[in-house]
C-alpha cells in the first residue's frame, strides 16, 4: 500500500523545490537530498513560446463557452532527466492568506477541471520544456473569478518492511479565469468579538484584542484592507509586512489585531473599517464601497476600583480611629469634670 502525502508550494513568484527520493524519512515537504539520495530540484512558471516570460500567474477573461490557449515552462535544474507529473486543480487561498491547490487525493469539482494538461513531461538535464495548455470555459459558467492552479510533481517512494510510502513534491502556479459578465462584488464583517486583557498593576495599562471574519459574498476576488479605529489608535491590517490579503467568492478570511496600552474606561468605542478592492493581474484596481462596523470593548479598572476601594477603607478606618480617640478623650475629660464637681461639694459640706 502507498501513502501519498503532498503539499502545494504555490505562490506568486516561481518556486524551486528539491526532492529527497530513497531512504530518508518521509517528509511532505521539499528537503535537501540525503546522503546517497539522488536531488531533483525544478521550477515552473507561465510562459510564451520561448519560455518564461516575466508573469509570475496565468488571468485570463473569457467569455462562457469558450476557450484561451497558453503555456508554462518546467525547468529542470538537476543533472538527470526527469519525468514530472503534470495537473491541475481547483484553487484556493489558506488561512494564511497564501494560494494553493487542492492535493492530487482530492477530486477538483470547479475551475481546476477547465484547465487541459499532458498528464507528464520529460526534461532533459539542466533544460526546460514549454509546454502548452488549454482553459476552456463551459456555457454555463457563472461571471466573475474562478481559482485554479497547475503544478508540476515529482513522487519518490521509499520502500521498507512490505509497503512503500509515497511523497509527493508540487511546484506550480496560479490559474486565475474571469468569466466575463456582470461583476458584483460584496462582502460582509462577521463574527466580530472583542476583549479587554486587564493588567493587575494598577499603575499599567491593559490591551485589547479584536477578532473578526471578512466574507466574500460575490463572485469577484477582493483584495481586504481596512483599519481598526480604537482608544484614539488606528490599526492597519493587513500591516505593511504581512502579506496581501486575497479573498476569492465565497471564501473567509479571518483577523486578529491587538492594541497595547489602552487605560479600562468601563466601556472604549471603536469600528472596523474595511476598504477592499478588485484587482487583476494587470495591476488594475476597482474601489469596492467601504463599510464600517461597530466595536464596544467593555474594560472594567478593576483594579484601579480595588486600589481605590482599598483607599476609602484606610481613610475610613483613619477617621474611625480619630473619631474613637476624640470620644474616648471626651469621656476622660467629663469624667475629670464630674471628679471636680463631687470634689468642690464635698468641700462645701465641710
Amino acid at each position: 500500500m502507498i501513502r501519498t502525502t503532498s503539499r502545494s508550494a504555490l505562490s506568486a513568484l516561481t518556486l524551486v523545490a528539491g526532492l529527497v527520493a530513497g531512504l530518508g524519512a518521509v517528509t511532505a515537504a521539499p528537503a535537501a537530498a540525503e546522503e546517497g539520495a539522488a536531488a531533483v530540484s525544478w521550477s515552473v512558471s507561465p510562459a510564451d513560446a520561448s519560455g518564461p516570460d516575466g508573469r509570475v500567474a496565468v488571468e485570463h477573461a473569457i467569455d462562457a463557452g469558450a476557450d484561451v490557449q497558453d503555456a508554462f515552462a518546467v525547468r529542470n535544474l538537476g543533472p538527470e532527466e526527469v519525468t514530472f507529473r503534470l495537473a491541475a486543480a481547483d484553487g484556493f487561498y489558506n488561512r494564511n492568506g497564501r494560494f494553493d491547490m487542492l492535493p492530487s487525493d482530492q477530486t477538483s469539482v470547479a475551475a481546476g477541471t477547465w484547465i487541459d494538461v499532458p498528464e507528464t513531461v520529460t526534461v532533459p538535464p539542466s533544460g526546460m520544456v514549454v509546454v502548452p495548455f488549454t482553459i476552456t470555459v463551459p456555457g454555463n459558467a457563472e461571471p466573475g473569478d474562478h481559482a485554479a492552479g497547475i503544478a508540476a510533481s515529482v513522487l519518490s517512494v521509499k520502500e521498507g518492511d512490505g509497503a512503500g510510502v509515497g511523497v509527493e513534491s508540487r511546484v506550480g502556479f496560479r490559474v486565475m479565469t474571469r468569466v466575463t459578465g456582470e461583476l458584483a462584488p460584496a462582502y460582509s464583517v462577521t463574527n466580530v468579538a472583542a476583549d479587554y486583557q486587564t493588567s493587575w498593576n494598577p499603575i499599567r495599562p491593559g490591551s485589547i484584542d479584536v477578532s473578526f471574519d471578512v466574507v466574500n459574498e460575490g463572485n469577484t476576488r477582493l483584495e481586504v484592507a481596512g483599519v481598526l479605529e480604537i482608544a484614539g489608535r488606528s490599526i492597519a491590517f493587513p500591516a505593511e509586512t504581512d502579506h496581501p490579503q486575497e479573498v476569492l467568492p465565497g471564501e473567509t478570511r479571518s483577523f486578529s489585531l491587538s492594541v497595547d496600552q489602552v487605560w479600562p474606561m468601563f466601556a472604549v468605542p471603536g469600528e472596523i473599517v474595511l476598504s477592499p478592492s478588485v484587482t487583476t493581474a494587470s495591476g488594475d484596481e476597482t474601489a469596492v464601497d467601504s463599510s464600517s462596523t461597530a466595536v464596544l470593548v467593555w474594560a472594567v479598572p478593576w483594579p484601579q476600583l480595588l486600589l481605590l476601594l482599598g483607599i476609602v477603607l484606610i481613610v475610613m478606618s483613619l477617621l474611625w480611629r480619630r473619631g474613637r480617640s476624640k470620644r474616648r478623650l471626651d469621656t476622660m475629660l467629663e469624667e475629670a469634670r464630674e471628679e471636680g464637681r463631687r470634689d468642690v461639694v464635698l468641700e462645701g459640706r465641710r
